[in-house]
């Protein structure tokens, strides 16, 4: 309990005594119990201070999240010499309760189908040197009325073109203008992930410098690579594997107008040798890079295009990927580096859902709903300041290790209540260790009697 609380100290300035020891007390029993973690599952473990009501308050209690989450990061586990970048995903959380706020039909990557749920947006730092991922904010995504009906229309509208067959005639269609594509009218998900990004930069550029945000191919367009470098920041994303790319004009200048953009349209299956960066043979898959400065026309400039073009040797199957950067200067190792570092977000997710209660809990209002989807990812950052302790003596250490750690430290501290008389330290000691072995998943060192 007491290293819990060791870890909490830089937060204890933003909230109340009362909230701080609630919180503690929540985040113990978090650790030490098994089963779903529900408010109720939670007080059965979390012992004195920990009762089903005191939870409650707790999880009606509004929090400064966002700064209770930078506040961590910088005292604990920002590393000064190490490059960061930004990265931010979705997640999808299934419900079954009617009640339950911002309860809407999402699409789910997981289930590949609509499902019934709760949607989240989240923001992670990323070390780079660690390659590990840092929650650092989160927020539920509620459409709007207005929103949903705009969505549904689009939909029927789509359908009923597939439907009908029609295609649109070749040309420019009759009464088209010009658009100014430098002016981006975003729609409401990207305001809120603009309105999400300002408020995170603003408390984290103080103590570190970020130059890029890595989203994925969902976000593969000018709005939001606009949006993006509006934030004094480069997108590194993905575009969709037919996009229209355009080498930039090297022909000579016309006698009239203006001089051309866009050159020669590249082909996916016959790429420029020009560009070719890098190639190599892995288990019979032949992988080439490709890098060029190269158009698209939905953005008014030019991208940093990194295409990896695949081949199975054995049957001469092909398939490619193309990702790109808003930074001309981003060299293609690097682009891709960090594109698939965006992938440790979806590990916290992953712990957030099976250890820490992202799927578990079952609050139904807005503050209630906030505070156990943010606690959730709190948890994944403090179990990883944890792991790091027992990880220098055992690196196999998991995060099931160390709930049955925490497990054995409740059963003992709730067996010697009933003894008559408190072992020695050193007896206390074994017996502890002793009990923290029974549910490990990695068998830890056996304990030796000195006696």
């Amino acid at each position: 309990m007491n290293d819990i609380l060791a870890l909490l100290q830089p937060i204890a300035p933003l909230i109340s005594k009362t909230t701080f020891r609630q919180l503690s007390r929540v985040m113990f029993g978090m650790l030490a119990m098994t089963g779903r973690v529900t408010m109720l599952g939670i007080s059965r473990w979390a012992g004195k201070g920990g009762s089903y009501r005191t939870i409650q308050r707790l999880y009606s209690t509004a929090l400064p999240w966002l700064e209770i989450f930078c506040n961590l990061f910088r005292m604990l586990l920002f590393q000064p010499g190490d490059e960061y970048i930004l990265a931010g995903d979705e997640v999808v959380v299934s419900k079954a309760g009617d009640e339950t706020y911002g309860k809407d039909c999402i699409f789910s990557s997981l289930a590949k189908r609509p499902i019934p749920g709760l949607a989240f947006f989240a923001f992670s730092l990323i070390n780079l040197r660690l390659r590990r991922s840092s929650p650092i904010q989160m927020e539920q995504i509620v459409r709007s009325a207005e929103e949903k009906a705009a969505c549904k229309a689009k939909a029927q509208a789509r359908k009923t073109k597939k439907k009908s067959g029609e295609k649109r005639k070749p040309g420019r269609p009759k009464g088209s203008k010009n658009k100014d594509k430098q002016q981006v009218e975003l729609n409401p998900e990207l305001k809120r992930i603009q309105t999400m990004l300002q408020a995170l930069l603003k408390l984290i550029l103080t103590f570190l410098s970020l130059k890029y945000l890595v989203l994925d191919g969902h976000f593969g367009n000018w709005p939001s690579a606009w949006m993006v470098m509006q934030n004094n920041l480069h997108l590194v994303s993905k575009l969709r594997h037919d996009a229209g790319l355009y080498l930039p004009y090297a022909g000579p200048k016309p006698k009239y107008g203006p001089t051309p953009k866009f050159g020669e349209q590249i082909g996916y299956d016959h790429l420029p040798a020009e560009c070719l960066v890098q190639s190599s043979i892995e288990d019979g898959i032949r992988t080439d890079v490709y890098q060029a400065k190269l158009w698209n026309k939905e953005f008014p400039i030019a991208l940093n295009v990194v295409i990896l073009h695949k081949t199975i040797l054995k049957t001469q199957k092909v398939a490619h990927v193309v990702l790109f950067s808003t930074d001309l200067a981003l060299s293609f190792d690097k682009l891709i580096e960090y594109y698939k570092l965006r992938f440790q977000i979806e590990f916290n997710f992953r712990d957030a859902k099976q250890y820490w209660g992202l799927e578990d809990f079952m609050n139904v209002e807005q503050t209630p709903v906030t505070n156990a989807a943010n606690l959730s990812m709190l948890m994944v950052n403090l179990s990883h300041l944890l792991l790091d302790r027992y990880r220098s003596d055992d690196p196999a250490f998991s995060v099931l290790d160390l709930k049955a750690h925490y497990r054995g430290y409740r059963y003992v501290i709730e067996t010697i209540k009933m003894l008559p008389q408190k072992p020695e330290g050193i007896l206390l000691s074994a017996i502890f260790l002793q009990v923290a072995r029974l549910g490990r998943i990695h068998a830890a060192q056996p304990f030796v009697s000195t006696a």
